[in-house]
């Protein structure tokens, strides 16, 4: 099984959880992280280090985010892999809680 980066990623991009991650399987793009689900063991470390609460094992995605299971496949060999906390965009705290944020995903 792996986890899952969701939509409460979007412009938030907090990377507590990177740091965490025993495996670095997280890979960040310019305003959205994922996860490798060939690389995550899920230790579900990252889980409760996320403070938007975006990540979820796969099997417990909330229902109209299982999208994110093949954005997150699909990214993650095309985006570097993140190991360090980096700070979070300055407008981040505006964007936690948003919904509907898919389309203002940058690839």
């Amino acid at each position: 099984m792996t986890h899952v980066v969701t939509e409460a990623c979007i412009k938030c991009k907090y990377t507590d959880c990177v740091e965490v991650c025993p495996v670095d399987c997280f890979h960040e793009g310019p305003n959205f992280l994922v996860i490798d689900p060939e690389e995550c063991i899920d230790c579900t470390l990252c889980v409760e280090e996320c403070p938007v609460f975006a990540i979820f094992a796969e099997d417990d995605v909330p229902a109209g985010q299982e999208k994110f299971l093949p954005i997150n496949a699909e990214l993650a060999p095309l985006w570097p892999v993140i190991a360090s906390k980096i700070p979070a965009p300055p407008d981040a705290a505006e964007w936690d809680g948003v919904a509907d944020k898919l389309p203002l995903l940058e690839r």
